[in-house]
């Protein structure tokens, strides 16, 4: 079976939560029963997880460190496709999505994940190739936003902006060479943000097929923004508007 593993207080305890009956086994360190462990186990072998305790250097030999003492084994995340976008956005009288052209980094995407989970993200989506699948480092980043967030690989991604657009929704693309800053832009209706890969931005015809370019205004010495960071500002100008 296909199994990941998912560390950290707020991961294990966001997939218990959500979804319990995809954890297999659970692992925590020996003496670790403080107040924030002892519900994760209770609440494990209630669903009828199995818990080992270990020491340090199991867990640690197991996921490299930062586990906070708790890791579970479960069963492999996938991601939703095309199919769940459209009923995703036909679902929503406002759709609110974030399309992400490109970014590699894991802990660029956790952080992602849970930005757009606090500002109400109804999806994520991303290309198949050339992107970060769901790895257990993403889960844990994403403090439990992995879990709650649907997470949307697609094929073509220029298609799928194509199919968003006869679907009603507004593409806007973030680009360092417009003019219009993300402030002075319409974000209140069905809406997708696009923001691009790491230091490369927006892939050519992904900006084509934007309705609209925005930008972030930049007033020091650096030319970008992380992309997590980027994200984060426009999903919450977004949720501004829309307030």
């Amino acid at each position: 079976m296909n199994a990941d593993l998912v560390f950290g207080i707020h991961a294990v305890g966001a997939l218990l939560q959500r979804a319990p009956q995809d954890v297999l086994e659970m692992f925590v360190m020996k003496d670790r029963d403080d107040k924030r462990m002892q519900p994760l186990i209770q609440q494990a072998r209630q669903n009828g997880v199995s818990v080992q305790f270990c020491n340090r250097k199991t867990l640690d030999d197991m996921v490299g460190g930062q586990h906070q003492g708790i890791i579970a084994k479960a069963r492999l995340q996938s991601s939703g496709s095309e199919a769940d976008l459209a009923a995703i956005v036909a679902q929503q009288d406002k759709p609110f999505i974030l399309i992400l052209d490109g970014v590699t980094d894991p802990h660029n995407l956790g952080a992602i994940l849970r930005s757009a989970d606090a500002a109400g993200v109804h999806a994520v989506v991303a290309p198949k190739d050339r992107s970060v699948k769901l790895t257990s480092v993403v889960r844990k980043v994403a403090c439990g936003a992995a879990e709650s967030v649907p997470f949307i690989t697609v094929t073509n991604l220029a298609r799928t902006l194509r199919e968003l657009q006869d679907a009603g929704v507004w593409i806007v693309g973030t680009a360092g060479e417009t003019e219009t800053l993300v402030y002075n832009a319409d974000l209140k209706g069905s809406l997708a943000l696009v923001l691009g890969a790491e230091g490369e931005g927006l892939r050519r015809l992904t900006r084509e097929t934007c309705d609209s370019l925005v930008k972030i205004p930049m007033f020091g010495t650096v030319s970008s923004l992380n992309v997590s960071v980027a994200a984060g500002i426009c999903l919450f100008e977004a949720v501004r508007q829309r307030q």
